[in-house]
């Protein structure tokens, strides 16, 4: 048997790799609104909250 159990080599996947996946996820994330389509979408989430429920 080696000198490392399951739960050691899990935790150093998750401290090298899974920080590198949520740094991803962040970064992802962050720049997800301000890539070229969203523009008419966020512009419609901005001016939502002036519409009325009663126009179409």
């Amino acid at each position: 048997m080696s000198g490392h159990s399951v739960y050691d080599n899990l935790r150093h996947i998750a401290d090298s790799w899974g920080l590198m996946a949520m740094l991803v996820v962040f970064v992802v994330l962050c720049l997800w609104p301000f890539r070229p389509g969203a523009k008419s979408l966020n512009q419609e989430a901005a001016e939502a909250i002036f519409k009325d429920d009663s126009d179409d």
